[in-house]
């Protein structure tokens, strides 16, 4: 069996490896094609170019990139064409991934999946009748997704969020990251601003004007920033002169095996986390760490999606558990004299929050099947049916 995947950015790398190691569990001598990143590597893909190229977000961000972009979608959808595999999965990043979802469809009858369902009851809701038109088969990362896409005609499967079933630091993995910081007993703050250069770039300076007004009620205070192997040299450059040395983990400048033990540790061993909107709060949630989230974007690209928004939250968290636990601090009211009392909040009563993580996690499939392999047994039900 021959599978082409496409994945444009981290969260959908995880996925899609996830997703591949399934498939090898179900047949083992299934052979892989397509774009991705390092966890799609590790599972023998080759990508024709850097995954991170496709990391682009926000209406006037992609612009300048526009044409880069066109042409890496014709090259994408052209060795789909080519290699000629049983079933074409795309994975999240749904601007570029729906968009070789089309190609392929109008040049063939191949078979085409759509892992995460886009949004659509948060906005555009229309992308749902669109997308029916090439493609097959929907893959739902959230259990309230389904009925979206059915009502639009497309047949698609919750699988469960790989969040779920991620290993979680032990209570020795974290005491020996907190004696190896030097950190002790002290409040740690973990800062996460993002996978993108864009945002890390837009989100990293009002995270540290948050940390110094932090530092100022909790002296004490100690802050780690896991930086995303793209950008951890930029994430590095535009620390240095906070108020607080960070400790900045970087996953460029130790083994992959060790890299991911750190990120674990230091996400278990946080008291809080100030975090960029997006999946990662289900990691957070994972890991029971309480959070606050904070984002921004290019003014054009607020004033245009702040207006189609069809939900009062952006957070995961919020969203599945049914509540607003999580205080997000989003384009104009992302500000840092709002957001450090919004953390000093959390430090001091999170039992509400972790409630809701809690729930979050059952809902997502905690304690059921592995979603990779939930989502490969969706892939090949699709093919039979």
């Amino acid at each position: 069996m021959k599978v082409f995947l496409v994945a444009g950015e981290l969260s959908g790398d995880r996925l899609g490896g996830a997703l591949m190691d399934g498939l090898r569990q179900l047949i083992p001598n299934v052979e892989f094609a397509g774009v991705g990143g390092p966890m799609m590597a590790e599972q023998g893909l080759e990508s024709p170019f850097p995954m991170d190229e496709l990391s682009v977000m926000g209406i006037a961000e992609v612009l300048p990139k526009y044409r880069h972009l066109v042409k890496r979608m014709h090259q994408t959808a052209d060795a789909a064409l080519e290699w000629q595999p049983d079933v074409m999965v795309t994975i999240d990043s749904p601007d570029f991934c729906l968009r070789v979802a089309r190609e392929v469809k109008t040049k063939s009858d191949l078979r085409c999946v759509h892992y995460v369902a886009p949004s659509v009851w948060a906005w555009r809701p229309k992308r749902a009748q669109k997308m029916a038109k090439h493609v097959d088969q929907v893959l739902a990362l959230l259990p309230f997704e389904p009925s979206y896409m059915e009502a639009a005609g497309l047949r698609c499967d919750f699988v469960g969020h790989p969040v779920v079933t991620e290993p979680v630091a032990t209570d020795e993995e974290v005491s020996a990251f907190r004696a190896r910081h030097n950190i002790g007993a002290a409040p740690l703050l973990l800062v996460l601003p993002g996978s993108r250069r864009g945002e890390v770039g837009r989100l990293t300076p009002t995270f540290g004007e948050v940390v110094a007004r932090l530092v100022q009620q909790k002296p004490d205070l100690k802050v780690v920033v896991p930086a995303a192997a793209p950008v951890a040299s930029l994430v590095k450059e535009l620390v240095a002169d906070w108020k607080v040395t960070p400790i900045v983990l970087d996953p460029n400048v130790v083994a992959s095996d060790e890299a991911q033990a750190q990120k674990r540790a230091a996400f278990k061993a946080a008291n809080v986390a100030l975090a960029a909107s997006g999946t990662v709060s289900l990691e957070l949630a994972a890991n029971d760490t309480p959070m606050v989230i904070g984002y921004d974007m290019n003014w054009l690209s607020w004033q245009i999606i702040s207006r189609l928004l069809l939900v009062d939250t952006g957070t995961l968290v919020n969203l599945v558990a049914e509540s607003r636990t999580v205080q997000e601090f989003m384009g104009p009211a992302f500000k840092a004299e709002d957001i450090a009392p919004a953390i000093l909040r959390v430090l001091e009563d999170s039992a509400a929050q972790k409630e809701a993580m809690s729930l979050t996690m059952e809902r997502l499939g905690r304690g059921q099947a592995f979603p990779g392999v939930r989502a490969a047994q969706a892939v090949l039900d699709g093919l039979k049916a």
